[in-house]
């Protein structure tokens, strides 16, 4: 019983997550064209970072309680480097890559029938997404301290 208690009195988890689901839901009116896509909510990639927002958040609510000295704060901030790298670099390459595939496959399958599944092309981030959604954690992290 004493960890559920821990657990749901943790402000700092909860201010994170938070970030996290703030960054995803205004992914909903930032989509292409402007429309407002409910289902964008859902997906990873796009405008702001919800993964940047998370980590972010996370750092600095760690910062504000424990310290910008701590060994806590240093280990998030290592942590959200990693993520944010991550989300700008490796996922966006594999965006690229699905892109580039389902071009070649849509290319072929003028020529003849192939069975194929559409691959997700928005998988990543680029560096704008990332900053803003740093951005948006940083400041829902010190809104909510």
């Amino acid at each position: 019983m004493d960890f559920f208690s821990q657990l749901f009195s943790n402000n700092i988890l909860w201010t994170s997550i938070f970030a996290c689901f703030l960054a995803q839901f205004i992914k909903v009116f930032t989509g292409k064209g402007k429309i407002i896509e409910l289902s964008r909510m859902f997906m990873s990639g796009g405008m702001p970072s919800s993964h940047s927002s998370f980590v972010t958040s996370l750092s600095t609510l760690v910062g504000i309680e424990r310290g910008f000295d701590s060994i806590e704060f240093a280990m998030c901030v290592v942590f959200a480097m990693i993520v944010m790298y991550d989300a700008s670099g490796v996922r966006r390459s594999v965006g690229k890559q699905a892109a580039i595939l389902n071009r070649i496959v849509g290319d072929l399958q003028h020529k003849k029938h192939i069975e194929h599944e559409t691959l997700k092309e928005l998988v990543g981030h680029t560096p704008k997404e990332v900053i803003l959604g740093a951005i948006l954690g940083i400041m829902v992290g010190v809104f909510m301290a």
